[in-house]
């Protein structure tokens, strides 16, 4: 099996410092969990914004000031910064952080409900985002919560309205209203991506370690992070985003898979090298 490539996805825009402390909303605060993320062994680091008071926005200036800052620390990491913003944002805010050129940023594959709320992602959303991202030249990560949106975004790949081979998903399972979390499910997915193509498993609260575990022993690759579970086990509060890739780095270590580098896994994504 190829390396493990294990993704940090440290602050969402829905979790709050009432929910777990460590929960970053200050630019210096997302620098100190991207750090402790990467020196844990995660290669990428996935990034929403907060406002200093924890209001999620999808400003282009601070996502510069945070890419930025991340990179005088973590130099080789890859950063995925999200276009999904938070629910209710409109398709404009949303696509800010692609005028940064960012190598990679997710582009989410449908609408489905959120728990509550629903996220949006209408047809001319999506090709509109596809096609910001091919005249930007920026590698999505095909976020999929639903089962129907994998079919949704190949059909939308093969009539070159997204960019296509080599495709990266992230199959994000258990989220309230979408396809739960269980390997079943994860293996109906990953059976049907392109011969070629990469792909993480995201498992939301208790379901991120277990799904983890089944991702790890299939060949593929894992994100955990506050945006998705909070805790390091049942009624123990994760005190940092470090703490949840570490675990994920045991699990691998005992399954038998190494961890890739940022380097590696610029490799397996296919992605230019650093200069």
């Amino acid at each position: 099996m190829e390396k493990l490539i294990i993704t940090a996805a440290i602050c969402g825009a829905e979790v709050t410092k009432e929910q777990n402390p460590a929960v970053p909303y200050t630019v210096e605060e997302i620098v100190r969990e991207a750090k402790s993320a990467v020196d844990a062994g995660a290669a990428i680091v996935h990034i929403h914004v907060r406002e200093d008071d924890g209001t999620p926005t999808q400003s282009k200036a601070r996502f510069k000031e945070c890419i930025d800052a991340i990179y005088k620390v973590c130099p080789d990491v890859i950063l995925i910064p999200s276009t999904g913003g938070a629910v209710g944002m409109t398709a404009e805010e949303r696509l800010q952080p692609t005028e940064l050129f960012p190598e990679m940023a997710t582009l989410d594959c449908g609408t489905c409900n959120f728990g509550d709320d629903v996220f949006e992602n209408t047809m001319p959303m999506m090709r509109d985002f596809g096609k910001r991202m091919i005249e930007n030249n920026i590698k999505p990560e095909y976020e999929c919560f639903e089962m129907g949106h994998l079919d949704t975004i190949l059909t939308m790949a093969r009539k070159g309205q997204v960019p296509g081979a080599p495709m990266q998903f992230n199959f994000v399972l258990g989220v309230p209203g979408c396809t739960p979390a269980t390997v079943p499910n994860l293996c109906w997915l990953v059976n049907a991506i392109p011969a070629g193509s990469t792909w993480t498993a995201t498992g939301i609260g208790r379901h991120a370690f277990p799904l983890a575990a089944a991702a790890i022993a299939m060949g593929g690759n894992v994100r955990v992070g506050f945006e998705d579970n909070l805790y390091l086990e049942r009624g123990v509060l994760a005190k940092s985003n470090g703490e949840l890739v570490e675990k994920v780095v045991r699990i691998a270590k005992e399954l038998g898979r190494g961890i890739a580098t940022p380097a590696e896994a610029r490799e397996i994504l296919g992605l230019k090298p650093l200069k």
